[in-house]
């Protein structure tokens, strides 16, 4: 008895949905697969479970990108607009430049040289020479200028000890006349305590102890 055919509708039965959907998504696949390799069809398949899982296949000798692109050209329907094509057109640009800096960096840092021929690698000498000499010439205006600024400190600290030792010698100065002024006042004063003490003995009268004897001579 054969197999009965089965209609093709949305199965209500949650359960039966998921089964029947693990089960002929690997069969998809696999034809995908088989189809690629057998006559070398360029093959990418996308499929989104209901639950919003993705499962994809995308032939050996291409990428989704590329056939997008081979896509969009053959139907001639956008499915970017110009920004976005824009966008990835600069994106590519960068990307290669990137690349061929990464290169070039390579070659300065003086590897995978082998690929270059006798006029790049003068080129290549010419150019670390040339940063050489700038970064010399760099060392050295770095170099003068902090000679410059050691020589404008010490011009500073100089003038600033000039001028310590102007202020203290005024001081020294001022304290040498205040040591004189204090000895002239100490010898003024000296001078006028021994004149009082010399002028002193003759202000006394010296009185007969008995006025009576010299009365009766």
């Amino acid at each position: 008895m054969g197999r009965g055919k089965i209609e093709i509708k949305r199965i209500e039965n949650a359960s039966n949905r998921q089964v029947t959907f693990s089960k002929r998504k690997q069969g998809i696949l696999k034809k995908a697969r088989e189809i690629s390799v057998l006559c070398d069809a360029q093959v990418s398949l996308l499929l989104f479970s209901s639950a919003g899982k993705l499962n994809e296949y995308c032939s050996p000798s291409t990428n989704l990108k590329e056939l997008l692109t081979r896509y969009q050209k053959t139907s001639g329907k956008k499915l970017w607009d110009a920004r976005h094509e824009y966008l990835n057109t600069e994106l590519d640009r960068i990307r290669k430049e990137n690349e061929n800096m990464q290169i070039e960096l390579r070659h300065l840092m003086g590897e995978d040289l082998s690929s270059l021929s006798i006029v790049e690698l003068r080129n290549l000498e010419d150019s670390l020479q040339f940063g050489y000499d700038h970064v010399r010439m760099k060392q050295t205006e770095c170099l003068n200028n902090d000679i410059e600024i050691l020589r404008k400190n010490e011009r500073m600290l100089e003038e600033e000890n000039r001028q310590l030792k102007y202020i203290l010698h005024q001081q020294e100065q001022m304290a040498m006349r205040e040591l004189r002024d204090i000895d002239i006042g100490s010898n003024k004063k000296g001078k006028s305590y021994s004149s009082q003490s010399r002028v002193q003995p003759f202000g006394f009268c010296v009185q007969p102890i008995q006025p009576n004897l010299q009365q009766n001579k």
